[in-house]
C-alpha cells in the first residue's frame, strides 16, 4: 500500500499513460473512458449485491451485540450504487460523449502534478539548494495544463498527444526529483552537507 501511495508509483503510472496517449491518442481516450465506465458499473453492482446480501442475511433487519444494543438496522437502498451502474453503462457504451470532458480532467491532472512538483521542490529548497533546471519542467507542465483547460482544441487527438508528452515529462521529472530529494535527505541524516 505504501508503494501505491508513493511518488514513484505515480510517476510510473504517468509514464505509462503518457506513452499510451502518444502512441494511440484517439483510442486511448476511448479506452480510458470505457475503463472508467466499467469501474463505475462494477462499483454499483457490488453495492447492489452487498445490499441484497445484507437484506437476506439479517434477522428481522437488526443485529444486536451481547448486551442487547442494536448494531445495525435495515440496510439502506443503494441509490448511489444504482447511479454508479447507470453512469458506468453510459461511459462504457457511449464514450464519445465524455471524451471532451476527459480532456479537461487530464489537463487538471497535469496542473495538479505540476503544482505537486513545485511544492516538493520548494520543500527541498528549504534544506538545500535546488538547481534552476529542476524548476523548468514543472513550469512547462503548468503552462501546458492551463492552456489545455483554458483554450481547449477541437480535435481530441492533439491535446491527448500534448497531455501524453506532459504525463511522460511529469513521470520522468517526478522520478528525478524523488532520487534527488532522497539523496539530499540521506546526506542530511548522515550529517553531511547536502550542497556538496
Amino acid at each position: 500500500m505504501k508503494f501505491i501511495q508513493s511518488s514513484v508509483f505515480r510517476a510510473i503510472c504517468a509514464i505509462i499513460t503518457g506513452c499510451l496517449l502518444i502512441k494511440y491518442p484517439d483510442n486511448t481516450v476511448v479506452w480510458i473512458t470505457m475503463a472508467i465506465g466499467i469501474l463505475f458499473f462494477l462499483s454499483g453492482v457490488i453495492s447492489c449485491i452487498s445490499y441484497l446480501n445484507s437484506r437476506r442475511d439479517t434477522n428481522d433487519y437488526t443485529i444486536t451485540d451481547a448486551t442487547g444494543n442494536i448494531i445495525s438496522r435495515k440496510p439502506m437502498f443503494p441509490i448511489v450504487g444504482i447511479g454508479c451502474m447507470i453512469l458506468g453503462l453510459m461511459l462504457a457504451l457511449t464514450p464519445g460523449i465524455f471524451i471532451k470532458a476527459l480532456m479537461y480532467i487530464m489537463g487538471a491532472v497535469v496542473i495538479i502534478g505540476a503544482l505537486s512538483q513545485f511544492f516538493s521542490l520548494s520543500g527541498a529548497r528549504r534544506i538545500a539548494r535546488v538547481p534552476w533546471m529542476l524548476w523548468v519542467c514543472p513550469s512547462l507542465l503548468l503552462i501546458v495544463g492551463l492552456y489545455v483547460v483554458i483554450k481547449p482544441m477541437e480535435s481530441a487527438a492533439l491535446p491527448m498527444i500534448i497531455l501524453g508528452w506532459c504525463n511522460l515529462l511529469y513521470g520522468v521529472t517526478e522520478i528525478i526529483n524523488y532520487i534527488n530529494i532522497n539523496r539530499i535527505t540521506k546526506k542530511l541524516d548522515s550529517g553531511q552537507d547536502p550542497i556538496e
